[in-house]
C-alpha cells in the first residue's frame, strides 16, 4: 500500500509545515518507509531536512526527502509512491494552481486550522479545492491554545458545517517549533511529552482513515482515486 498525503492550507499562520515534518518523523520512527516532498517555495520543510542530516549523518535521516515546485511537484509523487508506504506532501501556501496539482495527487488531504473562526472561514477555499478535486479532506485544530471553552465551541461549530475533523488536536506547543527548529521529530526531542504524544496520536489516527488502494497514484497524471472514508468528507456549508 502506498498512502498519498498532502498537507494544504492557503492561510498563513497555520503551522502546516511544521506538522508535515512531525507527522513524517513519527511514521519513519513507527516503522513506515516514508517519503517528504516539499512543494512551497519558501522552503521551510527542506531546511528542516537539512538541518536533520547534518545533525544525523548520511544514511540515518530515516526518510526520504524532495524539494520540487510546480509542475515537476505530480511526477516525483509518482516517482516516491512506487518506494514507499506513505508520501507526505507539503503544499504550497498560496500559488492555486500549485496547491491544486499537489491536492489531485493525493488520497488525503490533512488541513491544519488554528481555532478561530477568521481562520475557519479562510479555510473553506481549500476545502473546496479538495471537494473539487474528489478528495477526502480532514481539518486538523492546530495551534490550539490551552483554553478548553475555546476549543469546545470550535468544535461545535465546526460540526454543523458538517466538513471532517480530526478527534485529536495539536496545542499551541512550544517545544514542537524548538524540534522542527533542530531538525527532529517530536517524538525523538521530547518523547513522552504531550506535544509528542498528540503527534503520535493524530498519526495513528490518519492512518486509521487513509484509504487502502490508491492506484492511480502510480499513473503519469498523478490522479488517485480514493475510497470513501468514514468521518472524511469535503462538504462545504
Amino acid at each position: 500500500m502506498t498512502a498519498v498525503v498532502a498537507i494544504a492550507q492557503r492561510k498563513g499562520g497555520s503551522g502546516k509545515t511544521t506538522l508535515a515534518a512531525h507527522l513524517g518523523a513519527t511514521w519513519a520512527a513507527s516503522g513506515h518507509s516514508v517519503a517528504l516532498i516539499d512543494t512551497d517555495p519558501q522552503a521551510s520543510l527542506t531546511q528542516w531536512y537539512r538541518r536533520r542530516a547534518e545533525r544525523l549523518g548520511p544514511g540515518r535521516v530515516g526518510l526520504e526527502f524532495a524539494g520540487v515546485t510546480g509542475w515537476r511537484a505530480a511526477g516525483e509523487v509518482v516517482r516516491y509512491a512506487r518506494g514507499h508506504d506513505i508520501v507526505l506532501v507539503d503544499s504550497p501556501g498560496s500559488a492555486e494552481a500549485d496547491v491544486r496539482t499537489t491536492i489531485r495527487a493525493a488520497g488525503l488531504v490533512l488541513v491544519p486550522v488554528q481555532p478561530s473562526p477568521p481562520d475557519v472561514w479562510a479555510t473553506l477555499p481549500t476545502l473546496e479545492m479538495a471537494q473539487q478535486e474528489g478528495v477526502p479532506a480532514l481539518l486538523v485544530l492546530n495551534r490550539v491554545p490551552a483554553r478548553a471553552a475555546l476549543t469546545a465551541a470550535m468544535r461545535e461549530r465546526l460540526a454543523a458545517y458538517d466538513i471532517g475533523l480530526a478527534s485529536i488536536s495539536i496545542g499551541n506547543r512550544v517545544a514542537l517549533a524548538a524540534a522542527f527548529a533542530e531538525g527532529w521529530g517530536i517524538g525523538e526531542s521530547a518523547g513522552g511529552s504531550i506535544a509528542a504524544n498528540e503527534i503520535a496520536a493524530l498519526a495513528a489516527e490518519v492512518l486509521e482513515l487513509l484509504p487502502l488502494e490508491q492506484p492511480a497514484v502510480v499513473q503519469a497524471e498523478a490522479t488517485v482515486a480514493a475510497a470513501p472514508i468514514d468521518r472524511v468528507v469535503s462538504f462545504l456549508p
